[in-house]
């Protein structure tokens, strides 16, 4: 059984708040989980201290089960010290598309 720390949404159309939820990663998004972790709430600004709460103790417990975080829920991790974040790395991301049609055209010329 794999288990996840992910996020499940809820709250009305156009209006999401999402619970920081421990589930099977079988589960639905937003379908039956283990235990409730905390809550997120995107509308609110970045520096609201309400924007996310999560029970740090229960976190770092399931962490230590052996709980995969999904990539958001590492990005809280990660802000809140408690896990680390590796970085990516995409390089056409940074590429303007006409720039990477042209040479896509040019290396299948030559």
């Amino acid at each position: 059984m794999s288990v996840v720390i992910r996020l499940a949404r809820a709250g009305t159309k156009k209006r999401p708040v999402y619970h920081v939820v421990v589930a099977d990663s079988r589960f639905p998004r937003d379908g039956r989980f283990i235990e409730r972790l905390g809550h997120f709430n995107p509308l609110l600004p970045k520096d609201s201290e309400a924007r996310l709460k999560l029970d740090m103790d229960k976190v770092k417990a399931w962490l230590a089960k052996g709980a995969q975080p999904s990539d958001r829920v590492t990005r809280f991790l990660d802000a809140a010290g408690v896990v680390k974040r590796t970085a990516r790395n995409n390089p056409e991301k940074a590429v303007p598309r006409k720039e990477r049609k042209a040479q896509a055209e040019a290396a299948a010329k030559a």
